[in-house]
């Protein structure tokens, strides 16, 4: 277990776009140094946001149409010639797997999180 971060202020936490997104697109990165997909993800607002994601132990037809949780404004990040723009968030589980965060029920594309 780790230990926890300092104490932050409401107003870090407000300065983040945490929002639910659809997946809907799925793509193979060969050229990542870790095993990654290409992910889109509809965040509502008409935009598709794209993140490089080490989730391959999840089979691109699962994580097709899901609900993810994801931070939306961190900019972009350049991770082996692709720009990754969003944060889709998880947690590793007890084989290291990590296990992305969605609701548990249906929630609308863009709801922003709090």
């Amino acid at each position: 277990m780790t230990a926890l971060k300092p104490q932050a202020s409401y107003d870090d936490f407000s300065r983040l776009d945490i929002r639910i997104g659809k997946v809907v697109d799925v793509q193979p990165f060969p050229r990542a140094r870790n095993p990654s997909y290409k992910i889109g993800v509809d965040v509502g607002a008409d935009r598709v946001m794209w993140s490089s994601a080490q989730i391959t132990n999840y089979a691109p037809a699962d994580l097709l149409g899901s609900l993810v949780v994801c931070v939306c404004n961190f900019g972009p990040k350049n991770i082996a010639g692709f720009t990754s723009e969003l944060l889709i968030l998880g947690a590793r589980d007890a084989a290291g797997n990590v296990i992305v965060l969605g609701p548990r029920s249906e929630v609308a594309i863009g709801e922003p999180v709090f």
